[in-house]
């Protein structure tokens, strides 16, 4: 780390008791002796209204610490973040990129919904720009060049609740699946049903589809919950984020069920645990990341993000974190004039990352290799909290 980023991290953490952690902050290749680095443009794009909001929130928030822990530059190099609209729909999303690429943005970054992702695909390929997408990536997105992603493929929340649930629940069990019809649902149910046994009988009714709007209505799920739970099951397995997810957990909680339900992460991360209160309780979710992780790169990074934000760290804001994380090491290989197909070929060369999440590192189809943990909402004083049970799986 330069001397320059260690004393920033030092004032930064210094009340928070971690000044001991700034070494373990990331894997600085900085480079910023010599001659000053010329000002480069990021562009990051997220959901600035609607459901989804939140989560795009929280992916700026998580970019911005990194940067604020590196003197605003990323590989020695001044930032510019420039922010877009990614809105909720592959054309607006599509809007957004074109709108970044003609201000000359070197890499971009970001990107909540998973049909945005794959409605700009064709356009960052031809752009020749470097995506490091930091949350949607459906399993769909493949054969790509210049996009990265620093989250999870969707198939892989439901392959590590797959296997964990096809050892734990009682032969008798009855699992009903509650899915929105959008893009990542399908990955969702094809990854549990790989890995629970797709001709197992606890898992032999058909999914339950719902509407997937980011804003729902307070009824809007009831009549699909009563078609499941008129099937008397003795678990639940969904799959929601953001306010469609507090909506879905009200409206299973008034139609009377108090059993188990499972889900990918999603469903409990930031400011949904808040909203849920008590009705989020023993909910138990497969994850990437919790912010209770012990590992040294996590300490400094959740101990920063709630001086800096009075709230935990969630997924979101931990991939985006590690979004810059990578750009930074990937532009200071790419030398003095980084070209974005420079940048592109030096991710490439990237080994291991030492992330809040543990260490992880990119696969073929450039997508994390990490582990996967069990979690389940507890009660920790005055708050309900995503408490790490176990370690599920490896995988990418």
């Amino acid at each position: 780390m330069s001397q320059m980023n260690r004393r920033r991290a030092l004032q930064l953490l210094a009340a928070l008791g971690t000044t001991s952690l700034v070494a373990a902050c990331g894997n600085d290749t900085d480079g910023e002796t010599g001659a000053a680095k010329s000002p480069i443009k990021i562009g990051l794009i997220t959901p600035q209204a609607g459901g989804l909001k939140t989560i795009g929130d929280e992916i700026a928030n998580g970019f911005q610490l990194f940067l604020d822990l590196h003197e605003q530059r990323l590989g020695g190099h001044p930032v510019t973040l420039i922010t877009a609209d990614e809105g909720e729909s592959a054309k607006t999303g599509k809007a957004a990129v074109d709108e970044l690429l003609r201000q000359g943005v070197l890499a971009l970054t970001g990107v909540v919904n998973s049909a945005v992702m794959l409605g700009i695909k064709d356009t960052v390929e031809q752009a020749r720009v470097p995506l490091i997408g930091s949350n949607a990536s459906p399993s769909t997105l493949q054969s790509v060049v210049y996009i990265w992603r620093t989250s999870y493929v969707l198939d892989e929340a439901g392959r590590a609740l797959g296997g964990y649930l096809r050892d734990k629940l009682p032969a008798k069990a009855r699992v009903a699946m509650i899915m929105p019809e959008n893009v990542g649902a399908p990955d969702v149910v094809r990854g549990f049903r790989q890995e629970f046994g797709a001709s197992d009988s606890r898992i032999a009714d058909p999914v339950v589809w719902t509407t997937a709007a980011a804003n729902p209505g307070k009824t809007a799920f009831t009549a699909d919950i009563r078609t499941a739970l008129n099937r008397r099951p003795s678990a639940v397995f969904c799959f929601f984020a953001g306010e469609a997810g507090v909506e879905f957990i009200k409206q299973l909680r008034n139609e009377g069920y108090r059993g188990p339900v499972y889900a990918p992460g999603f469903l409990t991360e930031g400011t949904a645990l808040d909203s849920m209160r008590s009705d989020a309780a023993n909910i138990q979710t497969a994850l990437n990341y919790s912010a209770d992780l012990n590992n040294a790169a996590n300490r400094v990074f959740a101990s920063a993000y709630r001086k800096k934000h009075n709230a935990s760290p969630t997924t979101y804001a931990m991939a985006s974190y590690d979004a810059a994380q990578v750009l930074h090491q990937a532009i200071d290989l790419a030398g003095d004039d980084p070209k974005p197909q420079e940048v592109n070929l030096a991710l490439g060369k990237l080994g291991q990352i030492d992330s809040p999440r543990g260490i992880w590192q990119f696969n073929q189809p450039r997508t994390p290799q990490q582990k996967w943990y069990l979690r389940q909402v507890q009660r920790d004083g005055q708050v309900m909290s995503n408490v790490v049970v176990s370690e599920l799986a490896t995988l990418g």
